[in-house]
């Protein structure tokens, strides 16, 4: 089999996909950003790996041999399923290999823009702490998440831990469901109306749709408490980002925590990148679902789905 990976630093240069070539013949591209590059590499291709990469009929449609795509991801996004679907590629992604990591991100945003931790810091590393005339300083007053409201977005694998992590730092959980149709109970489900006016921390976990683009918009915005943190790790698009800059600029809420964002990498006209107050925002590039141990993970993950593939039992496949 002859694998192409499009986005091989995807998962970083320092874990290796050496675990491939166990199962065909590989070649393997730094990163692949273009149509025209995607055509060109994969034209003899047998299985493409991608990421981010466009894979639709525009840029696979020259390359007869297809017969796999891998996702070294969740996400598929960049994957026209209807396409592949009608020639008969199916699509596999990664589930699960980030979920610890992505949680754990989340309450990294959440106490670090809340408690003003990158003030603190710097007021410590610029002398002012040594000058002062009192062992303490608290001149930015910050919260407990215990007793507060932790409101979700998108209850799958990851919004459970989350829930599960809220609760054991005292929080009240409460979650919404874009589609209607979730079957967790451990939880109190309420309207969007509801989670937006409730929640004291409100954070992000679906996926990209039709349903979720924009699903935090201005009017979303104004329905939260001004003193509510939002918290984004899903996906850029998922939060009007002009909408929320205003917000956040006009005190409508307290602050937020982004990896994610509506074009990647941060684009100097998004007006978010003008706030460089880290009480206010906090923006991490997209490393949310990377560490090591997780990036170990999905290239296993790849491997197991190809090797699936290839001994005729299919797994994770999403179209």
């Amino acid at each position: 089999m002859k694998i192409v990976i499009l986005e091989r630093n995807s998962v970083g240069p320092d874990i290796s996909v050496d675990i491939l070539n166990e199962l065909g013949e590989v070649t393997a591209y730094p990163n692949t950003v273009s149509v025209q590059e995607v055509r060109e590499r994969t034209a003899d291709a047998e299985i493409v790996v991608a990421n981010k990469s466009p894979i639709n009929e525009e840029s696979l449609g020259g390359s007869k041999n297809v017969k796999l795509v891998c996702e070294f991801a969740t996400g598929y996004d960049n994957c026209d399923l209807g396409y592949l679907k009608s020639r008969g590629i199916p699509v596999c992604n990664v589930v699960g290999y980030s979920t610890d990591m992505v949680a754990q991100h989340t309450f990294t945003l959440a106490l670090a823009v809340s408690q003003h931790l990158s003030w603190y810091d710097d007021y410590v590393k610029s002398g002012r702490y040594s000058a002062q005339d009192r062992f303490s300083n608290f001149d930015i007053p910050f919260c407990e998440l215990s007793g507060k409201t932790w409101g979700i977005v998108g209850m799958g694998n990851i919004g459970r831990k989350v829930a599960q992590i809220a609760t054991a730092f005292g929080c009240r959980v409460i979650f919404t469901s874009v589609t209607g149709k979730s079957t967790v109970t451990e939880y109190e489900m309420v309207s969007k109306e509801e989670l937006l006016k409730q929640s004291d921390f409100l954070s992000l976990h679906c996926p990209l749709s039709d349903i979720t683009r924009n699903y935090i918009d201005r009017d979303a915005l104004k329905m939260m408490k001004p003193t509510a943190y939002l918290i984004n790790v899903a996906r850029g698009r998922v939060v009007n980002n002009t909408d929320l800059y205003e917000a956040l600029e006009n005190g409508e809420i307290a602050g937020a925590g982004l990896d994610v964002l509506e074009d990647e990498p941060l684009r100097l006209t998004n007006p978010l990148s003008r706030i460089k107050d880290s009480g206010k925002l906090i923006i991490t590039p997209h490393l949310a679902w990377g560490s090591v141990e997780a990036r170990y993970r999905c290239v296993q993950g790849v491997y197991d789905n190809i090797k699936a593939f290839l001994d005729g039992n299919p797994i994770h496949v999403v179209n």
